[in-house]
């Protein structure tokens, strides 16, 4: 008797050193369906993936596809039994052709052995057709290095499909998409489905799981809890269950009171002409200023120019009554300004170093001893001190940081730059990727350092983080400041008013 799924992951386990990843896990997946997968970061998602993928051998249980097992010790053999995974952190070959990256490997070639060339001819047309099945404007020869995130994305998909895949895992594949941009990737899910294929989608965006996901599976703690049809859910039924508890409140209450300025901009105009101009704002004692805008705005650009990362035309900065100069992060340190960048996997960790060494990395000088060597024992104990007071969740501080989940990830980027005390702390997206649980521990960090006086400049493209979190949010659009408002009064339509306004002048 045939099997009624595409796929059935059955009993897998999986251990590292000092951690139980995966336990007992189960996943049945259903043909020509999307099938997301839920749990808050460390849930074990990734892990069950990669076990799926050939990157882990798991420690016990069977993978069966369409109903006859299978064996799949490496990614090859997984592509070879028609299952594809498409990564969060997209990694093409940037100088190569968009061609030559969808057939890397497996290249056509003509001639005999030993004048075999590669049949360039024979590519670019299977290549062409490829794309048009697919519904995709990309050029077959233009650089890979010169496309949009989102066009990456698509070409990634295409290459899950050159592979004849069954089964496609999609990683948080919006992450870095605008709403168009989700749309057309909405419409290729949909093609896919329409063909038989399986989608295993994983997002914290509630909205989207309940939009496209024919089945939900949820995970916690290295364990399945259960799988739903998506009809049968809400919002609250998978925070619950995600977390294994009611969340009532998103956000933590917030006892700041905001005093007196501590930060005036004037007129910050970017040397790049196509970045932020004439931007004015203040910033208080214990604020959380949100920051607000559309994709293009120029919010990331303007806070790193306040870190001394981006050069001004223009302007003036005062601290304290005092005009300074930030013209590098070095400046931006002494004058008590941090900076916990939008990628962290790209520009905020250090992957390959373990979480003591990411702790205490922006601020060797207060680790070195009279003769330069680094206190170890001191290090060793203050980022201790931090995996305690912030809770993250790690085996021992000389854990590499990569095998941690991406909340506790950013609970170790918050710590090594509050270790440089700063007086007002720019957070470029700091829950982006993140579950629901993680961000909840991440906003109660927040709101307590506004509580103790510090400044908080929060950037963020979700409107309910920017109205939960902000006592004033400031809105950008195409580089300009288009208004400030209160935000405890401030609703959605104001902020996207403000955000287009530049827009539809």
């Amino acid at each position: 008797m045939s099997s009624p799924y595409r796929l059935e992951m059955r009993g897998i386990s999986k251990a590292f050193p000092g951690v139980q990843a995966l336990s007992q896990v189960t996943l049945n997946v259903r043909p020509g369906t999307v099938h997301a997968l839920m749990g808050e970061n460390g849930a074990g998602k990734s892990t069950l993936m990669k076990c799926l993928f050939g990157i882990y051998k798991p420690d016990e249980g069977e993978i069966y596809l369409d109903g006859e097992r299978a064996d799949i010790p490496n990614s090859k053999a997984a592509l070879a039994h028609g299952v594809s995974m498409i990564h969060q952190e997209l990694h093409p070959v940037p100088h190569r052709s968009v061609m030559e990256n969808i057939w890397l490997g497996r290249f056509p070639l003509m001639g005999v052995w030993p004048l075999r060339l590669v049949d360039e001819r024979r590519m670019r047309r299977d290549t062409e057709a490829l794309l048009q099945d697919l519904g995709l404007d990309i050029d077959p020869m233009a650089q890979v290095g010169s496309l949009s995130v989102s066009k990456i994305q698509s070409l990634e998909i295409a290459k899950a499909v050159s592979f004849q895949s069954k089964v496609i895992v999609m990683d948080e594949p919006t992450s870095s998409l605008t709403g168009n941009e989700v749309e057309q990737l909405f419409e290729i899910i949909e093609k896919l489905r329409g063909r038989g294929v399986s989608i295993i989608y994983i997002s914290h965006k509630m909205e989207e799981i309940l939009r496209i996901s024919d089945d939900v599976t949820i995970m916690r703690d290295g364990k399945y809890i259960g799988t739903w049809e998506a009809s049968e859910l809400t919002t609250d039924l998978i925070i619950s269950r995600m977390v294994g508890r009611d969340l009532n409140d998103r956000f933590p209450e917030r006892s700041n009171v905001p005093s007196s300025v501590i930060l005036k901009a004037d007129g910050l105009t970017s040397t790049n002409p196509m970045s932020f101009k004439n931007v004015s704002f203040e910033l208080r004692r214990g604020e959380i200023l949100g920051v607000g805008g559309l994709v293009g705005a120029q919010r990331t650009e303007l806070i790193e120019a306040l870190f001394g990362l981006r050069q001004l035309k223009a302007g003036t900065i005062e601290i304290d009554g005092r005009k300074v100069s930030i013209k590098s992060p070095a400046d931006a340190k002494k004058h008590g300004i941090a900076l916990l960048t939008e990628e962290r996997r790209t520009t905020g960790i250090f992957p390959v170093l373990s979480v003591y060494e990411n702790t205490i990395i922006a601020n060797l000088g207060r680790y070195r001893s009279r003769i330069g060597l680094i206190d170890e024992r001191k290090g060793r104990r203050e980022a201790a001190d931090n995996v305690a007071k912030f809770r993250t969740k790690t085996p021992n501080v000389d854990t590499q940081i990569r095998n941690l989940s991406g909340g506790n990830q950013q609970k170790v980027l918050l710590a090594r730059w509050l270790l440089t005390d700063p007086d007002i702390l720019l957070l470029d997206e700091p829950t982006r990727g993140i579950d629901v649980g993680a961000k909840f521990e991440i906003y109660t960090i927040i709101a307590e350092l506004a509580r103790q006086g510090r400044t908080i400049v929060m950037i963020s493209s979700e409107m309910p983080e920017l109205l939960g979190m902000s006592d004033r949010i400031m809105v950008m659009s195409e580089g300009r400041m288009t208004g400030i408002l209160d935000g405890r009064k401030a609703t959605e339509q104001e902020i996207m008013r403000l955000a287009a306004q530049q827009r539809m002048a």
